[in-house]
């Protein structure tokens, strides 16, 4: 028995045969590419060339563009790059399901990090022989442009109809904002019931409409256009004012000046539907499009503010707002610096006739390059003391969305309620921290993470917050084994022994907690 083992940790499985892996994919393709049948097809390949499948690798409903949202493909990254690999073979069914990427480089470069460690990829439903040859790689790169074609392709058919849809007056994803609800409908057009905050449809035939949401919140939106054009106060002024009365958003949250601006603004307050304002094509990088890229349908929803007192609250916030030159922006900057003493987002966002700091970083590349033209240079940024207490106030809603995560995937959680640590399932441990985004002063942003060198989980979740640290940009799942310093500092990118573990959600550390009955793992 001793020498079985051995031979398997030697790459060799049973009766001297080659031991691989199985890796599987699949989004929303056709049936034949199914989990199953791709298995099917690897483990036939496999007995062909006498190798033993030992393990399969599974991403199930991911898309092939990247890589980092797909924990089956990471994990099989990382045991490959760890060297805990005790196999030789990777086996795909295709290229395509390799991955799909944009740059068809990077399918090339995960197959050479395997070949550096000794571990050959396999495709076996293609033509040609995974032997190295020429012509073989020949193929193997048209092969992997095909696979990036069709997925732009695809992109273009999907955008082509979800415009469509939104001409025809259907809402395609989001929240439905403030004083307003989603309707589900079915085929025929006729009213199901209304979606809870998180819920989706479940039957691709549904359709959603926006309909007026509860009578408080739709008198709440009518006084903030009522405050805004014929009172004259200013987001700031209106935010204060629903604070005081006790009104929240539909996340919960007290108001601000960005949240009474987006209800001021919004199209959908007057019955349009509006589409592609930001895009995400390929999921490579968000776009914020000008108008004329918009796809517009007038009066789909039933409105809940007039049409003429929106396009004043418009005319009000274009005026303010007008295109100034890069001299007079500064100018106003300069004249802030005077009068205060110092500068920061914070200090420029408050100003009621001032841009938004964000214009001034978008037109000068960062704050800290708009300083720099004015003469000044901060000691400080004074906006992580707001950030961090905006984090503080969060980290007990994240820590309870992922305990919700985890018993819904049907694991089971304790939290400790003096440190939060958790306890999954009595085994292991995991502690939620949140990554502040800072920046250089180039303008890059930056992470710092922070082990918690006391309560020692297994895991930590890092949080990693997007700039201007009010929405989570994407999570790390860091095991304490892996982490030997006490804190790991983060770019955008870090190479994939740290980028690794990183995931665009959490679902990889609930699919981790779930549980599974001994006849399942069997």
């Amino acid at each position: 028995m001793g020498d079985r083992v051995g031979d398997r940790i030697a790459g060799v499985g049973l009766q001297g045969r080659v031991r691989a892996v199985a890796y599987v994919r699949m989004s929303t393709d056709l049936q034949e590419f199914s989990p199953e049948n791709q298995l099917a097809a690897i483990r036939a390949y496999a007995e062909r060339r006498g190798f033993e499948v030992v393990r399969t690798y599974e991403d199930a409903g991911k898309s092939g563009l990247r890589a980092d949202n797909r924990p089956g493909h990471q994990s099989l990254m990382i045991d490959i790059q760890s060297g805990r690999a005790d196999f030789e073979v990777v086996i795909a069914y295709d290229v395509s399901r390799w991955g799909r990427f944009q740059n068809a480089d990077e399918a090339a470069f995960y197959e050479y990090l395997c070949a550096r460690a000794g571990v050959s990829v396999h495709y076996c439903a293609e033509q040609f022989e995974n032997d190295g040859s020429t012509i073989s790689n020949v193929v193997k790169s048209m092969k992997r442009m095909m696979a990036g074609e069709y997925s732009r392709e695809l992109s273009d058919k999907v955008h082509a109809g979800q415009s469509r849809l939104i001409k025809k007056g259907f809402r395609q994803g989001g929240m439905a904002g403030f004083g307003l609800r989603r309707m589900l409908l079915d085929e025929r057009g006729n009213r199901k019931f209304e979606l809870s905050l998180g819920d989706r449809k479940s039957l691709q035939t549904d359709r959603v409409i926006l309909v007026p949401g509860p009578s408080d919140e739709v008198e709440a939106v009518r006084r903030m256009y009522r405050m805004f054009v014929i009172e004259g106060l200013s987001e700031r002024g209106i935010a204060d004012v629903l604070n005081a009365e006790g009104v929240v958003t539909d996340l919960g949250r007290p108001w601000n000046r960005a949240t009474v601006h987006e209800v001021l603004t919004n199209a959908k307050y007057v019955g349009d539907n509006v589409f592609n304002r930001v895009s995400f094509r390929l999921k490579q990088r968000r776009v914020v499009n000008a108008p004329g890229q918009w796809v517009r349908a007038p009066g789909a929803f039933a409105p809940i503010v007039e049409m003429q007192m929106q396009a004043a609250a418009l005319a009000i916030i274009e005026e303010r707002s007008r295109k100034l030159s890069d001299d007079e922006l500064l100018a106003l900057l300069r004249d802030l610096l005077s009068e205060v003493g110092a500068l920061s987002s914070l200090v420029i966002d408050e100003r009621e006739a001032m841009p938004s700091s964000s214009v001034f970083a978008t037109r000068f590349g960062s704050l800290l390059r708009a300083y720099e033209l004015v003469g000044y240079r901060p000691e400080r940024d004074y906006r992580y003391i707001e950030d961090n207490r905006e984090l503080r106030r969060r980290h007990p809603e994240v820590v309870a969305e992922v305990v919700a995560g985890i018993r819904a995937s049907g694991g089971r959680v304790a939290i400790d309620g003096e440190t939060d640590l958790l306890a999954v399932n009595e085994e292991f441990t995991a502690s939620v921290v949140i990554a502040r985004c800072v920046e250089t002063q180039a303008g890059h942003p930056r992470w710092k993470i922070r082990f918690d060198a006391d309560l020692v989980p297994d895991i930590t979740v890092a949080v990693r917050m997007a700039q201007g640290n009010r929405a989570t940009r994407d999570y790390y799942l860091l095991p304490r084994i892996d982490m030997t310093e006490p804190r790991l500092r983060l770019a955008e990118s870090n190479g994939l022994s740290l980028d690794g573990y990183r995931f665009e959600s959490l679902d990889f550390l609930y699919a981790l907690s779930a549980r599974a009955s001994i006849m399942e793992a069997a």
